[in-house]
């Protein structure tokens, strides 16, 4: 049977439940199985003699078995196993004397007892592995790792012939001596000589997260066991033999584990099959050079050869049979460029691929006024590569404009645009409105990420492209993530562009059927507009023919085959502006975005003031009431203050904000489905957030029981009964609350009809309400920094002072508590992010759109692995400028293909 990295493990272990608890794992295939890595690996095991070891010193011996009692518990349930066994052939190979021990065993199952004791019967020879104890005066092993030895006529364990004798000073040729053929009682022991098993023990063993229904152990033989088949796969004349059932029956064991596969017994010696005696060559029972047969390498020679790095094959040996710590270390180093350069590689192509897509040239063209597109959109015949700007103004003349008056005729749209600001622009959002002019005047997608500080004014930015769009013909859309921020968007883009006569659309899946089949049929006639929408966008009915530029606001919360939906509304590839107000830092960006150009919003608009940011402890009562004494004064004072929870009530089923409770469940509208969907989806990616560092033990009996998180429904009944809070209305908003609420909600709250918001964080994103002053997080410890940040930004719009008040239950000087400090410390948003990575990893920054579980980058560290990023892409360049499409690369050609189907959610295009 031909075995590959694709081959599906149902088909090649008889052991089903373990092929059950391998999936609950996410390892399906051999190469899932290779490619799931040990978080540590031990540390090598000396061998000593009983007499030298140290109590509680891990050591390895071989000893024989020389009595063997079970002993009921009286006092408890359950069975005492003891076995007494002598080193005295083992000590003379170290030229010490020879001991006794006792080796100790403990279960409440006799059945466990009983297979145990098959095992130690008296005679038996056995390696084992552990830390000596002394009690009444003797060494004694409790629960030591053991590997039973097979006997053999006329050769003792150690593989001498009988009478030989044993070397005085070292285990010399005992332990390279040739393993006898296998035989069918060999299926009863763990290894043929002590020859054999002695480096299983002793060798740094590898450790892998595992669970209730399988162990790290079992874990690592089912590794090695396909490692041998592959290996075995590679070579002609053992094909035949490795067959289904090959590491579910020639390595087991007997007793209770049979089935399980284990080290190969007896089939090949230290050297190798064929009889190397480099270690650096081979393993025991695996040939190097007939794995690297079945699992070719990667990376270019040349390249693996300057950066000093082992064969794919040799490095996934040194990971999961390592013969150091330090060839353990080689093996991942390995790896984890690997998957840099392959990542690296993929961005890059993508990147190149997108410049050969057509898309339309966007100038900026004078008159501001504009006409329907013809029936027929410019070619991109018409503009040859390199010379866009020289024959932009060519093919926007083509296209007739209508000037309402000879100044409008001279200053394009989106600058008369910027005139009419009642502000200032900054000289960051000035840099960047330019370098999007200058993308968008080319015929191939501009791929841009706008990243800026909240509040740094990334919406004028993005509206500034849009009239670029607009003012050239086309048809321009942005997404947002939930109804209110795309009701938000709408309402002041349109008072924005009011007397520029660029019409203005809302498409949100909450609408009602006939205001949703204007907008429809208005995008769908290909006239230029700006269109506003929610995840609407992304379905079959919304087609746009003349879209020319798409913006995604806050990419987190979309993925990646949504915004590639867009891709199919128009005739040509749109450009993309993509925006998040969560800084990413420039490693992690370069490694998850590396096919877009990245802009930094660094400046916040004039008129701005720093939010003071203060933690409080839930339990002291004294501040938490002058906390609540100061919001009420700046109530009185006009302003507005935000209450945040995670959770909307009380019921079971809303732990989860995504809950959409009877609005899509009990017969509500078509239309209160989708806008519920909506939000749902922004919610669930918010909740995803919370307690975003619960290690996975933390259901352990030993671990703290956390307080539940407090709801939107309790909170506000709460605070409505304050002394603080008489004659204050409040108000609440969540992601369940009907289209008509939510309007009417965050009208009240921005007229001051309630001043105080008790909200979900639906208001996480785009809520601009210029007269809140004061946010209130509860349960903050129990949140991400970047959304604590992201949370805060929601005060502090109008230019008065602002304070964030951090509601907390941590223990002090738990990590909880630290984080909140992070937060209480700077305002600096990269600042932030780049110690949200460090606390929680790359993924649950990036947002579940960029990352997961499932993603292909399981060793590289974005935060740590800077340099050797920086190096994978700077050789993938030059890899690519002398070939393209890897040609010359074909194992590279197909990891980079494979990477790119597998982990879609990395890139933002294809």
């Amino acid at each position: 049977m031909s075995i590959t990295l694709d081959t599906a493990l149902s088909s090649l272990l008889t052991n089903k439940r373990r092929v059950s608890a391998l999936k609950s794992l996410g390892v399906t295939t051999v190469g899932d199985a290779l490619t799931y890595y040990p978080f540590r690996v031990t540390e090598p095991v000396p061998q000593r003699a009983i007499r030298e070891g140290a109590p509680g010193q891990p050591m390895a011996c071989a000893v024989m078995v020389r009595s063997l009692r079970v002993v009921p518990m009286n006092t408890r349930r359950g069975y005492r196993l003891e076995a007494l066994v002598d080193d005295s052939d083992f000590a003379r190979t170290r030229n010490a004397a020879g001991s006794v021990a006792r080796l100790t065993f403990f279960s409440y199952r006799k059945s466990y007892v009983d297979w145990l004791g098959m095992r130690l019967r008296a005679g038996e020879t056995l390696v084992i592995a552990g830390a000596p104890t002394e009690y009444m005066g003797q060494a004694q092993f409790t629960h030591p790792e053991i590997l039973t030895v097979m006997p053999q006529p006329n050769r003792d364990a150690f593989g001498a012939a009988s009478g030989d004798g044993l070397p005085t000073s070292t285990a010399g040729d005992a332990f390279s001596a040739p393993l006898p053929s296998a035989s069918p009682s060999a299926l009863q022991y763990d290894a043929a000589t002590v020859a054999e098993a002695m480096p299983r023990l002793t060798r740094p063993r590898p450790v892998y997260h595992a669970s209730s229904r399988i162990s790290s152990e079992h874990i690592h033989e089912t590794i090695l066991g396909l490692l041998r088949m592959l290996a075995e796969s590679g070579d002609a004349t053992n094909a035949a033999v490795a067959g289904p059932d090959a590491v579910g029956a020639a390595g087991s064991r007997g007793g209770a584990e049979s089935a399980e596969p284990v080290e190969a017994t007896g089939s090949v010696g230290p050297g190798g099959v064929d009889g190397a005696a480099d270690p650096s060559e081979t393993r025991p029972g695996i040939s190097l050079d007939r794995l690297a047969d079945a699992i070719p390498d990667i990376l270019p020679d040349a390249i693996r050869v300057e950066r000093g790095l082992l064969r794919r094959a040799e490095a996934f040996l040194a990971i999961h049979n390592p013969d150091s710590t330090k060839a353990f270390r080689a093996g991942i180093d390995t790896l984890r460029y690997e998957e840099a350069f392959v990542a690296q590689t993929s961005l890059l192509q993508a990147r190149a691929h997108a410049r050969k897509s057509a898309a339309h040239p966007c100038p900026l063209t004078p008159g501001g006024a504009f006409a329907p597109q013809s029936a027929q959109p410019p070619s991109k015949a018409l503009v040859a590569e390199g010379d866009a700007d020289d024959h932009a103004d060519d093919v926007s003349s083509s296209q007739p404009h209508v000037a309402r008056n000879a100044t409008d005729a001279e200053v394009p749209l989106r600058d008369r645009f910027i005139a009419s600001l009642p502000f200032t622009l900054t000289g960051g959002q000035r840099q960047v409105i330019d370098d999007i002019a200058e993308d968008m005047t080319r015929d191939w997608p501009m791929q841009r990420l706008l990243q800026g500080e909240v509040g740094s004014g990334k919406t004028v930015v993005a509206l500034a492209a849009m009239l670029q769009a607009v003012g050239a013909g086309y048809q321009a859309v942005m997404v947002a993530p939930t109804q209110v921020l795309a009701e938000q968007h709408a309402d002041s883009i349109a008072r924005m562009v009011d007397g520029l006569g660029v019409p203005v659309t809302l498409l949100t899946g909450g609408m009602k059927l006939a205001a949703r089949r204007k907008a429809l049929a208005q995008t769908a006639s290909g006239e230029p507009c700006i269109v506003v929408a929610t995840h609407a966008a992304f379905s079959k009915t919304f087609q746009a023919p003349n879209l020319a530029l798409v913006v995604i606001d806050e990419q987190h919360r979309f993925g990646v085959e949504q915004r590639e939906s867009l891709n199919a509304k128009a005739d040509l590839a749109p450009h993309l502006l993509v925006m998040t107000a969560t800084p990413i830092p420039r490693t992690a960006a370069m490694t998850w975005f590396g096919d877009l150009d990245i802009s930094w919003l660094t400046e916040l608009p004039g008129g701005r003031k720093p939010i003071r940011t203060v933690v409080v402890n839930e339990d002291d009562a004294n501040t938490m009431g002058r906390m609540f004494a100061h919001i009420r004064t700046r109530l009185d004072a006009g302003e507005r203050a935000y209450v945040v929870c995670a959770r909307i009530d009380d019921n079971g089923e809303d732990d989860d904000p995504g809950a959409v409770g009877s609005d899509s469940t009990t017969g509500g509208t078509r239309a209160r489905a989708h806008a519920a969907a909506d939000d749902a989806r922004a919610q669930r990616q918010a909740f995803a957030e919370i307690d975003p560092y619960d290690v996975p033990d933390a259901q352990a009996e030993d671990a703290p029981v956390r307080p539940p998180l407090h709801t939107v429904a309790e909170i506000a009944d709460r605070l409505s009964k304050l002394p603080q809070f008489q004659g204050i209305s409040f108000a609440t908003l969540t992601g369940r609350d009907k289209d008509e609420t939510k309007t009417q909600v965050m009208s009240q709250f921005a007229d001051g009809t309630t001043p105080v918001l008790v909200a979900t964080t639906v208001i996480e994103v785009g809520v601009d309400v210029k007269q809140a002053s004061c946010i209130v997080i509860f349960d903050a410890d129990r949140y991400g920094l970047s959304q604590l940040h992201q949370l805060r930004g929601r005060v502090g719009r109008g230019g008065t002072p602002s304070w964030a008040f951090l509601i907390s239950r941590a223990e002090a000087a738990s990590p909880a508590e630290q984080r909140l400090e992070v937060i209480h410390g700077t305002l600096d948003g990269a600042e932030i992010a780049q110690a949200d990575l460090e606390f929680r990893g790359a993924g649950d920054v990036l947002g579940d759109a960029q990352s997961g579980g499932k993603s292909g980058l399981k060793l590289l560290r974005v935060v740590k692995d800077v340099d050797l990023i920086t190096d994978a892409r700077a050789r993938a360049e030059r890899l690519l400028a002398e070939d393209p499409e890897l040609a010359g690369e074909v194992q590279l050609a197909g990891a980079v293909l494979d990477f790119t189907r597998g982990n879609e959610t990395f890139l933002t295009s294809s």
